[in-house]
């Protein structure tokens, strides 16, 4: 199976689910994106160490993480997302140290958050991104027009209730198009959360 490099696109807070993030990778060469889920801790740790400016007074764990690796010279080379079972995604580290590589099983959140501060890339297997990918469409697909401000209110608030219980009474077809209204909007939580409703419909 090939690898593909994602790259972090944005976190975006949850509207719809208290103290949740949508942490939105996307591929490098392509226009497929993966929201991922993640807790406010996480997503706190990802966020600082993206924003070079901010220091915090003492080291959150995954700075723990990456000052024992370095004093006892283990590198993370690289992490791979590399299982998704009922919306859970799977991660590992590749670590170094000494010519001697090892794979540690993780979170995809403190992967992300290790990965970033290691400046290690990131990779997911291609039928991940197949099964949970989400495309995004160019301007000229969506009509060609920089004018939506409107339209962007009007599906907001068309889809902005839609909770984890109402999906059971949408068709496949229905579920299509609230996500892509959902990754129009940018609402990746609510886009993830329909991707997984139609993943377990296939």
């Amino acid at each position: 199976m090939s690898l593909v490099r994602l790259t972090i696109k944005g976190i975006s807070y949850s509207q719809t689910q208290s103290g949740a993030y949508a942490l939105v990778l996307s591929e490098m060469e392509g226009t497929r994106t993966l929201p991922i889920i993640i807790g406010a801790f996480e997503a706190q740790s990802i966020a600082i160490a993206l924003e070079k400016e901010i220091r915090p007074p003492r080291p959150l764990t995954h700075d723990l993480f990456k000052s024992f690796a370095e004093r006892f010279s283990i590198t993370v080379k690289q992490i791979i997302i590399h299982k998704l079972v009922d919306g859970v995604f799977f991660s590992s580290l590749i670590c170094e140290r000494d010519g001697v590589e090892e794979v540690i099983d993780t979170r995809t959140s403190d992967a992300i958050a290790l990965a970033v501060r290691f400046q290690a890339p990131i990779f997911t297997y291609e039928n991940i991104l197949d099964k949970a990918g989400i495309y995004l469409k160019t301007e000229e697909e969506l009509g060609g027009t920089s004018d939506h401000d409107t339209s962007e209110v009007e599906l907001t608030s068309e889809i902005e209730f839609t909770s984890a219980a109402d999906f059971s009474d949408l068709s496949l077809s229905e579920l299509e198009e609230q996500l892509q209204e959902a990754v129009n909007n940018e609402d990746y939580e609510l886009a993830a959360k329909i991707r997984d409703e139609i993943s377990k419909r296939s």
